[in-house]
């Protein structure tokens, strides 16, 4: 009979195992919801701001430096959540979460560009809604149940921006990112800490 393994090989084997396990078992729960809300807020000032531009470049520039704006509240108010949840940013669910959330949110960073210079700028606002909601819903998948939903809340109002009058692209990109992050985000403040 061969050498059996040493105990503490076999289970050191174990805990990696079961570690793994939960790993890919666990939800990613630093999904910030005060920075859901705090980003609405600034988009509802974009929405606003914009509305009131008079040229197509100038509306552009107004949503394009709220995007900014809503990626750096963003990414603080995750890190900062992730580190009250001792959740780290490394770990194979924060990897999944981002690997399936920031795709969309760069495939639409990139459709902006020729989708301008063609001159079919009113395609912008639901474009942007459809892929933010579908990063959403697929990053959400490994998170709070109530993340996915907001995802479809976004692609609804791309879907309506994109099938309805032109005049409606604005209030649907206040509607998605305005009043559904201050929404949702109010909800996964109060269910799920912050």
């Amino acid at each position: 009979m061969a050498n059996p393994e040493p105990l503490h090989h076999r289970a050191a084997a174990d805990l990696r195992f079961i570690r793994d396990t939960m790993e890919r078992a666990g939800s990613f729960t630093a999904v910030p919801g005060r920075g859901q809300v705090a980003i609405g807020l600034t988009a509802l000032v974009a929405a606003w701001v914009a509305a009131r531009q008079a040229t197509p470049l100038a509306w552009l520039v107004v949503w394009l430096v709220e995007a900014a704006l809503a990626l750096a509240i963003g990414g603080w108010a995750v890190a900062r959540k992730a580190r009250a949840g001792h959740t780290p940013l490394e770990s194979r669910v924060a990897r999944r979460f981002g690997l399936a959330f920031l795709p969309p949110l760069a495939a639409g960073a990139l459709l902006t560009v020729p989708l301008y210079f063609a001159g079919m700028v009113r395609l912008i606002p639901g474009m942007w809604l459809l892929l933010y909601g579908t990063g959403v819903m697929t990053g959400g998948a490994l998170s709070v149940p109530v993340v996915p939903l907001m995802g479809m809340s976004f692609a609804v109002l791309g879907a309506v921006a994109l099938l309805g009058p032109a005049s409606w692209s604005n209030a649907c990109l206040a509607a998605g990112f305005g009043g559904a992050h201050i929404v949702f985000g109010t909800i996964i403040a109060r269910r799920y800490g912050g």
